[in-house]
């Protein structure tokens, strides 16, 4: 299994979602959603590569940025 370099985080207060990639977003090639409110996000040879996370704040909590916590390993 190859090692993720870098993963990008994006959260849109606009739009109130989060998106999480773990390869190049120019890659996604199809989308998949899943029942709990969340796309997965596939290459061409169906990896998932990134997903995006709707709904992510609650309506109250919308006003404040997420706290994001970084890990490297």
């Amino acid at each position: 299994m190859e090692k993720v370099r870098e993963v990008c985080v994006v959260y849109d207060a606009e739009g109130n979602t989060l998106d999480v990639w773990f390869d190049n977003p120019k890659k996604e090639h199809i989308c998949a959603e899943t029942a709990e409110e969340v796309i997965l996000k596939k290459d061409k040879q169906g990896r998932v590569i990134g997903f995006e996370k709707l709904n992510f704040l609650p309506l109250g909590a919308r006003e404040k940025k997420p706290a994001v916590k970084v890990v490297v390993g």
